[in-house]
């Protein structure tokens, strides 16, 4: 499937802003939305995601740093695999250090075909990730969002995009099935409706 490109994203924007007059007003505040980089590879990009997982930011970025210089700076399958007893010794926890090395057990026995999901629908890309230890489906909709480039994803579950609805259109923080009804209105540009429910969360028109 075709990812998102910086036209693309422009495009959406506008036509949201069509569409929905609190979208016309972040659209004005933010602009389009950035194209944003990309993890350097798929495996990568998901065992960071494990890593950023319920920590700040800070501290996250460091274990990361310390995990990819364990890996000798490449975050791949057999590097993890190879260096499976010195996870925790990178500052992850338990937890995490079993969660990456059984997503690098699903690659490398095939289990989970990381260069296919590009090919694959975003329920498909769910299902196969969901079945990794330690991810779920906000983990998997971060990399479909931001990975993948996909354009019509929403993380009913993200406390971010429940919070910038809040924030944005008035009343008390919807439910994740609350806002899964909202979101039939943003189709097929769901994604780029919820990078400005983030950005409404620190600025609303």
């Amino acid at each position: 499937m075709k990812p998102l490109e910086p036209d693309d994203y422009a495009r959406a924007a506008r036509t949201l802003a069509r569409r929905d007059p609190v979208m016309k007003g972040l659209l004005g505040l933010h602009g389009p939305p950035p194209l944003g980089k990309k993890v350097r590879t798929h495996f990568a990009s998901l065992a960071r995601s494990i890593v950023y997982q319920q920590v700040s930011g800070k501290s996250a970025a460091a274990t990361w740093r310390k995990l990819t210089n364990l890996l000798g700076g490449r975050v791949a399958a057999d590097t993890v695999l190879a260096h499976a007893d010195e996870l925790r010794s990178a500052g992850l926890s338990g937890n995490k250090a079993a969660s990456i090395l059984d997503l690098a057990v699903h690659v490398d026995r095939g289990d989970l075909a990381l260069n296919g999901l590009s090919r694959r629908s975003d329920d498909d890309v769910l299902e196969r990730l969901v079945a990794v230890r330690g991810i779920g489906p906000w983990t998997a909709h971060m990399f479909l969002l931001f990975q993948l480039r996909r354009p019509d994803v929403w993380p009913t579950g993200d406390y971010g995009v429940r919070k910038g609805w809040s924030m944005a259109y008035g009343g008390e923080m919807p439910s994740p099935g609350q806002l899964e009804e909202h979101g039939e209105a943003f189709r097929p540009w769901r994604s780029v409706a919820a990078w400005y429910l983030w950005r409404a969360t620190e600025a609303v028109p």
